[in-house]
């Protein structure tokens, strides 16, 4: 792929998942094309300053971008997970999404005060899910220094929920 706006053609949009009502934006298409999945991490890593320690991508699709993403930049990565799969945790908030409720938390001992993380994420819509893990972060003591995600749902209002935080979408619709 030679842009960004050639990768993110390959996001296919699903409607009614996961109910009703809900156009799902599904970037399975670009994840299984190398050179789409290249572009985009690249220009997602370009986004976020340099003097982040680790990267924290948000379960599930934010994993894989964070993953290729700490390999890219050689830093470290904190995973933002869902209930029930760390064996101890430090730290769980709960938030409301546009279609119900969820839960995340942080795993023990991965954050020491200071540390200056970049939050990751396929989609910015409501903003929930992303203001819950700078939430659960900033409350272990980390600096949410940026958030990077592929696309932002503009007339979802997600930015609103974040604070002013620095937001870097690769594509707004």
């Amino acid at each position: 792929m030679d842009s960004v706006a050639g990768a993110l053609e390959l996001v296919r949009t699903v409607p009614d998942f996961p109910e009703p009502g809900v156009l799902f934006r599904d970037l399975t298409p670009v994840f299984a094309s190398p050179s789409a999945f290249t572009t985009i991490v690249d220009a997602l890593a370009a986004g976020i300053p340099s003097d982040v320690d680790v990267i924290a991508p948000v379960e599930a699709r934010g994993f894989l971008l964070g993953g290729a993403l700490s390999t890219a930049m050689d830093r470290g990565l904190i995973p933002i997970r869902k209930p029930g799969k760390l064996p101890v945790v430090a730290g769980r908030v709960e938030y409301t999404l546009e279609y119900g409720t969820a839960v995340l938390e942080l795993p023990a001992e991965a954050i020491t005060p200071g540390t200056r993380v970049a939050v990751v994420d396929d989609v910015l819509a409501t903003g929930g899910t992303v203001a819950a893990t700078c939430e659960l972060l900033e409350n272990a003591g980390a600096v949410v220094v940026s958030i990077s995600v592929v696309l932002e749902l503009e007339a979802l209002g997600g930015r609103k929920r974040l604070g002013g935080r620095e937001v870097h979408a690769l594509q707004a619709i």
